[in-house]
């Protein structure tokens, strides 16, 4: 079972349809169990069952011929430019499904099978822990909405020093043609049931625009 089902230089037919059949498998398993706590589409998941297949193939077939490999290599640099930028969550799940196409694509099709299906138990039951959320749960990204002629320096300090721990400026940059500023602050509520009360303060100064409280590790790539 932990044996390579590749014996020798040329691949046969029943081993290639025996990987082909592991590695479909094992994929269809861990982008299920995957699903359960990685946010996504359904296309994701559907791309998550076959890569597995896919990497494996291409190891397959490229072993040992430097210039398959180049011409490979460049074809997945072309798709990852093409691709937008995906959560964490997502690029840690197709790294391990890419993990377990390797070692399919080299034979070893059940240390293949236990890279995946393990791997998405372990993500699944650590995922369900309390852990480092003790600092990720009080953590929030303010966005606020400003007239160009207001001086944001500290026009809102008086409010940040009566309702938030702590905060930081984490970002600014205009909108509205122009015509607006919107600030970033990464802050900490001293009571979060004082949140509204917060947010309709800091409208009596930013003229009643936009502003957003959002959980500051979800949003902290929309800066």
């Amino acid at each position: 079972m932990f044996d390579s089902v590749f014996t020798s230089t040329s691949v046969t037919v029943t081993q290639f349809f025996t990987m082909a059949g592991v590695s479909l498998a094992a994929g269809l398993i861990y982008a299920w169990i995957m699903s359960f706590k990685v946010r996504s589409t359904k296309r994701f998941f559907l791309v998550n069952a076959i890569l597995p297949f896919v990497i494996a193939t291409v190891i397959t077939f490229v072993a040992g011929n430097i210039g398959a490999g180049v011409a490979f290599g460049g074809a997945f640099a072309l798709i990852r430019f093409r691709s937008a930028q995906g959560t964490a969550d997502e690029l840690a799940s197709i790294l391990i499904a890419m993990s377990g196409g390797v070692a399919f694509g080299m034979g070893y099709l059940g240390y293949g099978a236990i890279i995946l299906i393990g791997m998405a138990a372990l993500y699944f039951l650590i995922s369900m822990l309390p852990v480092f959320e003790h600092k990720a749960a009080a953590e929030k990204l303010l966005k606020v909405t400003i007239p160009e002629a207001l001086d944001y320096t500290d026009v809102f300090d008086d409010t940040f020093a009566h309702y938030l721990k702590e905060w930081e400026n984490v970002g600014v940059k205009t909108t509205g043609m122009g015509s607006m500023f919107r600030l970033s602050f990464r802050v900490k509520l001293k009571d979060p049931k004082e949140e509204k009360t917060f947010i309709d303060e800091l409208r009596t100064k930013n003229g009643n625009l936009e502003i957003s409280v959002l959980p500051y590790v979800e949003a902290n790539n929309q800066l």
